[in-house]
């Protein structure tokens, strides 16, 4: 076994590969043994147990900038919370412990666990609210979608540095009433849509692995947490994306001000959803075009899980065969 260096760069790297995997998969694990149920805020509640049980584990000096609430909502996972044995590097901390809720409720595809976490100051304090986004992954040209141009100019764009016709490219959209005029500017144009119901960091995610899902491009309104979650991931692989906070109350105005968003209508691009270096580790629930659901076989429990590193640029899928059961806590 290689011998650990305890420098804070050392540590970090520790924490942020193999233990954050361990920590996702407990969570998807727990939220997995109530698929199909219909109970959306038991199987959250499993995630949110899970995860907060192993975060608190790790040798880290943790603070949670997005999560599922307020402290006043404990016990989700909340903003401000503080995380770990306080005996580690000083970090962020991102987290969905189960998104797609409503999915995994109905034993739907692409339900995950997902978290990210990254050197303290380096992830976008997001409020939770609605973020307009754009984002695509690796092989483009810098600066060759932007979240001001029209869907039709930034789908040609794609469809030009593919040396393909718009009918070939594929945009993934929320299925969402809010949507109705994009996806009628996107069928204008020729473009291929896949519509999802749930599953916002998932769906920037896969423009991330267009090999695997045929995903070019994500477009549209979804949750400026989960925006920051998929930002960190897109980092990893050379992807690009934008994104600008909705915020059209001034009671969110002064909520995001609270946080240090000073300028309300500010355009964000990739490095400034998630800087430094960062890691984001996502486990399927249920089966999706990303990552195979949680398996049940016998004394056995399977689960895959991606992680992306930022710094290094590397993208790891594991896939796990769990014989300890009673370290799942089920």
């Amino acid at each position: 076994m290689t011998e650990l260096i305890v420098t804070e760069d050392k540590i970090i790297e520790r924490v942020l590969a193999m233990e954050l995997i361990r920590v996702t998969e407990r969570a998807a694990v727990a939220s997995a043994k109530l698929r199909g149920r219909g109970d959306e805020k038991a199987a959250d509640q499993a995630a949110v147990d899970a995860m907060r049980r192993e975060l608190n584990r790790l040798p880290i000096d943790g603070e949670v900038v997005i999560g599922e609430g307020e402290r006043d909502e404990a016990p989700m996972l909340f903003i401000g919370e503080k995380l770990g044995t306080k005996k580690g590097p000083k970090v962020d901390i991102a987290v969905d412990p189960l998104e797609g809720t409503t999915l995994c409720a109905k034993d739907m595809p692409g339900s995950i666990a997902v978290m990210a976490m990254a050197q303290a100051g380096t992830l976008l304090y997001a409020p939770d609210v609605y973020m307009d986004k754009i984002a695509i992954g690796p092989g483009y040209s810098k600066g060759i979608i932007d979240l001001d141009a029209t869907p039709e100019d930034n789908i040609m764009a794609i469809a030009k540095a593919k040396m393909v016709k718009p009918a070939e490219v594929t945009a993934l959209v929320m299925d969402r009433p809010r949507h109705a005029d994009l996806i009628a500017k996107l069928r204008k144009i020729g473009c291929s849509i896949r519509l999802i119901t749930d599953g916002d960091v998932v769906g920037v995610i896969q423009c991330a692995e267009y090999h695997k899902t045929g995903v070019d491009i994500y477009l549209g309104i979804g949750g400026a947490p989960e925006g920051v979650l998929a930002a960190g991931a897109l980092r990893c692989v050379g992807g690009q994306m934008q994104g600008r906070l909705i915020l059209d109350t001034p009671e969110k105005v002064a909520r995001a001000a609270k946080m240090g968003v000073k300028i309300p209508n500010k355009k964000y691009d990739l490095s400034e959803l998630a800087s430094g270096d960062t890691v984001v580790a996502a486990t399927g629930v249920t089966d999706g075009a990303l990552l195979q659901g949680v398996k049940f076989r016998g004394d056995i429990i399977e689960t895959e899980t991606i992680i992306y590193r930022s710094l290094t640029g590397t993208v790891r899928r594991i896939h796990g065969e769990h014989r300890e059961l009673s370290k799942f806590h089920i």
